[in-house]
């Protein structure tokens, strides 16, 4: 009898966060997805990093969005200066538990419950080359592309797009052929 499937199914998820960090990143993925961005998590960048998550603005602004859910776990990762090649923006999140105080000033910071999130702090801009927001923006939609063909593959189901009335806003309509609900 296996105990333990080595195998994930669902391209959807990683395994490597702990709760309290798919708590914070739900609640920053909701206030993002309120604010019309699309949002990817645990994107492989071009510098071999894996940023947490990744949005892009309906403008085409790239943001990177860092997870850190204790003191500990700010103090031992010095990768996140990397990811400011990769964006024109670059943020912190956290939850309640953990002091504001530790992160520093010339990022932006969410705080967020797993229920949403507020924005404590805009980052400041600093616009990507043409070049690099190219190489991002690809890689963003290439990486969303395989996982939307992967999530299809392993629900067996069809996922088609079709308008809901909100201009070019598209909805996830699994089974459509089949007479399948909007979700």
């Amino acid at each position: 009898m296996t105990i333990l499937n080595v195998y994930n199914n669902n391209p959807l998820i990683d395994g490597r966060q702990s709760e309290r960090a798919m708590l914070v990143r739900k609640g920053v993925q909701l206030l993002l997805h309120e604010m019309r961005h699309a949002v990817l998590p645990e994107l492989p960048l071009a510098s071999r990093r894996r940023a947490d998550l990744v949005s892009l603005s309906e403008k085409g602004e790239i943001w990177i969005i860092e997870i850190k859910t204790s003191i500990e776990d700010f103090r031992v990762d010095r990768k996140w200066p990397d990811y400011r090649l990769h964006c024109d923006r670059l943020f912190f999140a956290t939850h309640k538990d953990v002091p504001l105080d530790i992160f520093p000033e010339d990022c932006g910071l969410f705080l967020s419950d797993g229920y949403g999130a507020h924005m404590i702090r805009e980052a400041p801009e600093h616009r990507l080359p043409p070049a690099t927001r190219k190489s991002v923006t690809l890689n963003f939609s290439r990486t969303a592309a395989q996982r939307l063909m992967l999530a299809e593959w392993a629900t067996g189901k069809d996922f088609t797009f079709s308008p809901r009335g909100e201009g070019d806003r598209p909805s996830i309509n699994p089974g459509a052929d089949d007479g399948g609900e909007e979700l």
